[in-house]
């Protein structure tokens, strides 16, 4: 049904545009839904191994990266406004790993060359990326801290940590802060450990709290950080791109790491997910909160998550990729746009990518919700084709 959130003939426009990627060979498939003014419209391309029989369908299964980042931030608001954290509080009666912390004095300093830490974590920083720990983007390994964290199995990677919650803090807790706590950006380790702290506060296993409070509400039924067996055909094939450009298996459906309930539930990338769920979480942020009657979040929390936190001079010394910051800023758990430098960069437009090949954004301005789904990893932290066209092809089939 077209009711002038989109015109028909740039909608076909765009299933053209994801079709020819899947043709290419640079993705096995794709779902792809747009929603705008109450007109939703989807398309899948592909299938859900490369060349394999299977079709893509509206249901199928994807894991989702770190498009789970918003979705542990907004239950992590939900606990603020029951009172049970603070976003300016220190972690330290939860997190008591992260107590009398210990900062390099420079970020080539050797990991024994510390200062003492001028203040403690809170909330805020971990949702900010701001906590002193997370990915320093220069590879090969330069640094000693990069080697450390390595060491310690806990570089931030595409590989998400295998062993238990508590270990996972012992091994970071055992690192240096890179700078002192709010003062930098540094990717994704906030939001791992946002989940541990959820944990321990609510007193719930993070997968069981995010499922109580935002999934079940929802009703984001295929959303969880694995797949049951009775799912498990859903699941798509996660591929990586080989040396030889030809595409590699990263994560099978059956017997992969999806196929049965981690250890740790990452708040930073863990989740499994399926369009239709993108969108009923896209919904709640382009509602302010609101679900049909229900309010599960506050206006002001919504707000909050979706305004730029990150300071001109930390966006100077701590790069994420080049250009990124020229209109981009950083919110509770989400990106935001801050410049128009695109067709799909329209200022307070805010959501996420997940480096397994998904693209999940809302755009207050346009009444949008979008959501992309491939199985393919991202090469570098910059977006890759598919995405930049779907995004392109998204805002040029806007109607009125």
């Amino acid at each position: 049904m077209y009711s002038g959130g989109f015109s028909k003939p740039r909608l076909d426009r765009l299933h053209g545009m994801m079709a020819r990627h899947v043709a290419n060979g640079s993705v096995p498939g794709i779902v792809m839904l747009v929603s705008r003014h109450g007109e939703t419209h989807v398309g899948a391309h592909g299938s859900l191994t490369a060349g394999g029989p299977m079709p893509m369908r509206r249901d199928s299964i994807f894991r989702i990266a770190s498009a789970t980042k918003p979705m542990t931030a907004a239950v992590a608001m939900m606990l603020v406004e029951d009172g049970k954290l603070r976003l300016d509080d220190p972690v330290d009666p939860f997190l008591p790993e992260l107590a009398n912390r210990k900062v390099l004095k420079s970020l080539s300093s050797p990991v024994t060359e510390t200062v003492p830490a001028s203040r403690p974590i809170t909330l805020r920083d971990l949702l900010t990326l701001r906590m002193g720990q997370g990915a320093v983007m220069v590879w090969p390994l330069q640094y000693p801290i990069q080697q450390a964290q390595a060491d310690a199995g806990i570089a931030p990677s595409p590989d998400i940590w295998q062993g238990t919650p508590d270990d996972y803090m012992k091994r970071l807790g055992g690192l240096p802060l890179i700078h002192q706590p709010g003062e930098g950006w540094l990717y994704h380790t906030g939001l791992d450990v946002t989940g541990v702290l959820l944990e321990r506060a609510s007193g719930k296993a993070f997968a069981a709290l995010m499922h109580e409070r935002l999934f079940a509400p929802l009703g984001m039924k295929d959303t969880a950080f694995f797949v049951p067996p009775d799912k498990i055909d859903r699941l798509v094939t996660f591929y990586r791109g080989g040396a030889d450009g030809k595409l590699v298996v990263h994560d099978e459906s059956r017997g992969g790491r999806w196929s049965k309930p981690p250890q740790f539930s990452s708040g930073g990338g863990g989740l499994v997910s399926t369009v239709d769920d993108g969108l009923a979480f896209g919904r709640l942020l382009l509602a302010k909160g609101k679900h049909g009657n229900e309010r599960l979040l506050s206006r002001a929390s919504i707000d909050l998550m979706t305004t730029d936190h990150v300071t001109a001079r930390q966006k100077a010394d701590w790069p994420f990729y080049p250009g990124f910051w020229d209109s981009w800023g950083w919110g509770l758990g989400c990106a935001v746009v801050t410049a128009r430098s695109d067709l799909a960069m329209t200022p307070g437009r805010f959501g996420w990518d997940g480096g397994y090949g998904t693209s999940l954004y809302v755009d207050p301005t346009e009444d949008l919700v979008g959501v992309l789904f491939t199985q393919r990893m991202m090469d570098s932290p910059a977006a890759p084709p598919v995405y930049q066209d779907f995004w392109t092809g998204t805002y040029q089939a806007l109607g009125d």
